[in-house]
């Protein structure tokens, strides 16, 4: 059992900047953050693979930085010139590297899910 713990989240106005954090009691290979806004479903904004390497949903590409620091056990996500359309409950998640078969903004990769953190933006 891996457990996820979120923090950073907040209100911010547009062109502001947040950063996301992550404690996991253990890493697994791959690491993601979704977010999801009432009435619509939970959406990959960010994914990292065991050899270090990112993909984002395009409407963050650019402003978002997802990392890990395997000495705090801790996955960030640093959130830049925000606009309104990032609001939502953000989740940090964690699952197995499939290889070939990796799809790192899909839910189906990841196993284990935080409670969330809450990202308000205002224009």
């Amino acid at each position: 059992q891996v457990q996820l713990v979120e923090s950073g989240g907040g209100s911010v106005q547009a062109g502001g900047s947040l950063r996301l954090s992550c404690v996991a009691s253990s890493f697994l290979a791959s690491m993601g953050w979704f977010r999801q806004v009432p009435g619509k479903e939970r959406e990959g904004v960010a994914g990292i693979d065991p050899f270090g390497r990112a993909t984002y949903t395009d409407s963050v590409k650019g402003r978002f930085t997802i990392s890990k620091d395997y000495a705090k056990n801790t996955l960030y996500l640093q959130m830049s010139s925000l606009k309104p359309e990032d609001t939502g409950l953000y989740y940090c998640a964690a699952g197995p590297y499939s290889g070939g078969r990796y799809v790192p903004l899909s839910e189906r990769t990841y196993t284990y899910w935080g409670q969330g953190t809450q990202v308000t933006v205002s224009s």
